[in-house]
């Protein structure tokens, strides 16, 4: 069943409309017709299960069936500060991301990223990203889009990070698997939860010591060295499988 986002304000009474982009999609890609049911979320903990009702040029008018709150939200808000990857990576990055449970995706432009963007690019690349998150939010069913932020460096990011509650940088030099299992088994439900994943070549030295004075953990990920696709999918599978069904305290 297919699923859509919209505005608090396009939610009525007894129906919802469904205006944008979104509606050429339902006409002309989907061709779903009057009767089909499709489920709606408005970026809350709510899901509407609705019938269309009415297809026309600008919006697509859907009758209310029920409503019953989500589940597919993790307990804790993740953000993923990805160092930029060659080529198309970061879309398959973020998609993925998205899936997985991510809230929030930062691109980095940490010291060995291969790929430089200047301002008018960066803008460009992050609308196509956030196109990406938009779609993958809605193939797994989740109550909110995930925000792909500007990308910032890894001084930026860090900066960013601080007020969030735990922090984990996974680093090839980092050892003792007892030690990652800990940290990430000490994670409570309503926590902040901040990943840093280096581009192609790693991060430098430096970087992890920037990190580190900054109070992110430094930690190992197992005896094999992991593509930056890679790296990020292990860790958030990690936690979604350790938080997935548990309450906020």
């Amino acid at each position: 069943m297919h699923h859509f986002f919209v505005n608090a304000d396009q939610i009525g009474e007894k129906e919802i409309r469904i205006t944008g982009s979104d509606v050429n999609h339902i006409r002309n890609v989907l061709r779903i017709h009057p009767g089909e049911q499709i489920t709606v979320s408005d970026s809350d903990a709510t899901t509407w299960r609705c019938e269309i009702s009415q297809v026309q040029e600008t919006a697509v008018t859907a009758r209310i069936l029920w409503s019953q709150a989500a589940d597919t939200e993790l307990p804790c808000r993740i953000t993923l500060f990805q160092g930029l990857p060659k080529a198309d990576k970061m879309e398959l990055i973020i998609q993925k991301a998205v899936e997985l449970g991510a809230c929030e995706i930062v691109p980095v432009a940490t010291r060995r990223a291969v790929v430089k963007l200047d301002a008018g690019k960066a803008l460009t690349k992050q609308k196509r990203w956030s196109a990406i998150a938009q779609s993958a939010a809605k193939q797994a069913k989740r109550t909110i889009i995930p925000e792909v932020k500007p990308v910032m460096t890894m001084e930026e990011a860090v900066r960013s990070a601080s007020s969030m509650d735990r922090r984990f940088i996974p680093y090839e030099q980092a050892s003792g698997m007892d030690a990652t299992r800990d940290a990430f088994g000490a994670i409570r439900p309503g926590d902040s939860v901040a990943v840093f994943i280096g581009p192609e070549g790693g991060f430098e030295e430096q970087e992890i010591a920037l990190a580190e004075k900054a109070g992110i953990l430094p930690v190992t990920l197992g005896n094999r060295i992991l593509r930056t696709e890679t790296a990020g999918m292990t860790v958030l599978s990690i936690l979604m499988y350790l938080l997935e069904g548990r309450e906020k305290a």
